[in-house]
């Protein structure tokens, strides 16, 4: 019965992100300091919704949270409401840098749906090569020196103490 229900398309997706969001219930580590890669190349350019363009490089000597992902990954969609939680919080504080290929009309109605009120972007150039996306959820938390401080593959808890200690810091 299990493997029906995981065929059914209608009830596949629902039982995967059931699935993430227990596998989510985890912060992700930080490098450690000699291991942390830092980013040299900012130029990268991507726009929102309404075509206005983000540079990159206006993150530069700032904290940044930088996510690819998409509406149809089940992963993605686990770690989405920690994410949320933490935008909440944290949106006057860093920058949240949300990116995902696909058209704004398929994201703004997830986005509605959801009830999520964070800015998405769609690449314009191709990122700067140390982010290295291969699959996605794809999650940099980056300090102000451009350090990869968090890099995580896959679905996380986003809205931990672990993680908001780790962003107060970054901070100070």
């Amino acid at each position: 019965m299990l493997i029906g229900v995981l065929i059914i398309p209608q009830t596949r997706l629902p039982i995967q992100v059931l699935l993430h969001k227990s596998l989510a219930l985890f912060s992700p580590s930080v490098v450690d300091d000699s291991k942390q890669n830092v980013i040299e190349e900012y130029n990268w350019v991507l726009e929102n919704k309404n075509g206005i363009t983000l540079n990159f490089e206006e993150t530069r000597g700032k904290v940044v949270l930088v996510n690819f992902w998409a509406t149809w990954c089940p992963p993605c969609i686990a770690e989405m409401p920690s994410m949320q939680l933490l935008y909440d919080d944290y949106k006057d504080k860093i920058e949240f840098v949300f990116v995902s290929n696909e058209t704004f009309l398929v994201i703004n109605e997830f986005i509605n749906k959801n009830g999520y009120n964070f800015e998405v972007y769609n690449p314009i150039t191709r990122y700067p090569e140390l982010f290295n996306v291969t699959s996605i959820p794809r999650t940099f938390l980056i300090n102000k020196d451009g350090s990869i401080v968090i890099d995580k593959t896959g679905a996380a808890n986003w809205n931990s103490e672990k993680i908001r200690e780790t962003i107060d810091t970054l901070l100070l």
